[in-house]
């Protein structure tokens, strides 16, 4: 049988010192220069998940957040959030304002969402401001509709939009 010479492979010496490129063969590829620690690849950060609102929790106050919600409980006072669903057994007394509102429970006060969905569970009873909406068999609601490119938009809240007239009133 052959074996392979050791003589020319690159590895530690005798005295223990590892190969420099001059004793390299000149058959060898030339060595890769190390990456520069300035730039470090990442991942793209995942989503975190919606916070829950368990459905033995109430809360009394204000609740903001750009990420997700999801409330089972009962919440009075006004919520601001990206996402928020509301479940079937959850209670809201207050204004709720998000990109997306998912309503599967009970809502007293207005509602502002650029997506706003009423599913046949919802009781809704206040105003909604939004720009889409849709609102299954079987929800209740009470309150009017409006449809604003800005819904989210409350600083020109209850002002007459340009170009319309309000109602006069004797």
């Amino acid at each position: 049988m052959f074996s392979k010479s050791k003589i020319n492979e690159p590895g530690p010496k005798a005295d223990g010192s590892t190969p420099s490129t001059a004793d390299a063969p000149a058959s060898a590829a030339p060595a890769v220069p190390p990456r520069s620690s300035e730039f470090k690849a990442s991942a793209p950060k995942a989503k975190p998940p919606a916070s829950t609102l368990s459905a033995d929790l109430h809360i009394t106050g204000n609740l903001k957040t750009t990420g997700d919600i999801q409330v089972e409980g009962t919440v009075e006072g006004d919520i601001r959030a990206h996402l928020l669903t509301i479940g079937e057994s959850a209670t809201i007394k207050g204004e709720v304002i998000a990109d997306d509102v998912v309503i599967n429970g009970r809502i007293v006060g207005r509602v502002r969402g650029l997506k706003v969905r009423l599913t046949s569970t919802a009781r809704v009873e206040g105003d909604i401001i939004h720009k889409t909406i849709a609102i299954e068999s079987g929800a209740h609601f009470e309150g009017s509709v409006q449809r604003q490119d800005d819904p989210l938009n409350t600083k020109g809240a209850g002002k007459v939009p340009t170009g319309s007239t309000a109602p006069k009133t004797e």
